[in-house]
């Protein structure tokens, strides 16, 4: 199967079980410098207020989806960077179309947000465990909106960054153990981790059914692969300093005439 850049296969269907988890090259950049250039780019996104930035983080339990956004953390200026994770919607979350409890949390103009987890749960975990008796079975119609939603965020000008990151059978295995052999990592360990262990397979059937209705030009998927995770840090980080400097190549311009009346003004001495 023949693999784009960032791993999308070029037939119509998609089997991320068949997709590679390990890179067959290490990426271009080293992690720590992409990071450099991700703080100097954040900045002048921030300094121009003309596009915010989503970044989609899907993956299975124990994927490593924590860590990267920390890893990118340290590169943001808090002032404009956010996270949010999206778990089983509760409350009045249930009350509201799937939708619904996303739109506050999206970036404004000159922020980048990263979402652990996103809307695309209502399409995946909560096929395999509902959230209500209700819960509604025509997913071609949450695609539709899905990607009318992504769009209208595209037009306005936001730009989707969706990660899904792929790891291998054992990898997973071996994090989730992981999780119960080391006590500073005990406390991340649920019991649904080991039954989204055992729905495996059917969880990523769902995935290979999601990701290829929802692969659009303005919101493409980036497959990742995960087994190495510091590989697949500098990978997302490059696909977001990419995009941060297609966004804010340069920082905003000033009238030089405004600048040379308020140095005048600055550097004039008290008579």
């Amino acid at each position: 199967m023949e693999l784009d850049r960032f791993g999308w296969p070029s037939g119509p269907t998609l089997n991320v079980q068949s997709l590679p988890t390990d890179f067959r090259e290490p990426p271009q950049q080293d992690l720590d410098t992409v990071l450099d250039g991700l703080h100097e780019y954040q900045r002048r996104l921030f300094a121009n207020r003309r596009h915010g930035v989503l970044l989609v983080v899907q993956g299975l339990d124990a994927a490593g989806k924590d860590s990267l956004i920390r890893t990118l953390a340290r590169a943001m200026d808090p002032a404009a960077f956010r996270v949010h994770g999206f778990s089983r919607p509760l409350g009045e979350e249930v009350d509201h179309d799937f939708l619904w409890r996303v739109w506050r949390h999206l970036p404004g103009r000159g922020e980048v947000v990263a979402f652990n987890r996103s809307h695309y749960e209502s399409v995946l975990a909560e096929r395999l465990w509902p959230v209500t008796e209700h819960s509604s079975d025509d997913w071609p119609l949450k695609y539709e909106a899905i990607n009318a939603f992504e769009q209208h965020l595209h037009r306005e000008g936001t730009r989707i960054i969706k990660i899904w990151l792929n790891t291998s059978q054992e990898e997973q295995r071996r994090r989730l153990l992981k999780r119960l052999d080391k006590p500073r990592k005990r406390w991340k360990f649920d019991a649904a981790d080991v039954e989204s262990w055992l729905a495996r397979d059917a969880y990523l059937s769902l995935v290979n059914e999601t990701l290829v209705p929802t692969h659009t030009l303005h919101a493409p998927w980036h497959l990742i692969p995960n087994d190495d995770k510091k590989n697949a840090r500098a990978a997302v980080a490059a696909l977001l300093l990419d995009t941060l400097k297609e966004l804010a190549p340069e920082y905003p311009q000033e009238d030089p005439q405004c600048i040379e009346h308020y140095r005048q003004v600055l550097t004039k001495k008290n008579d």
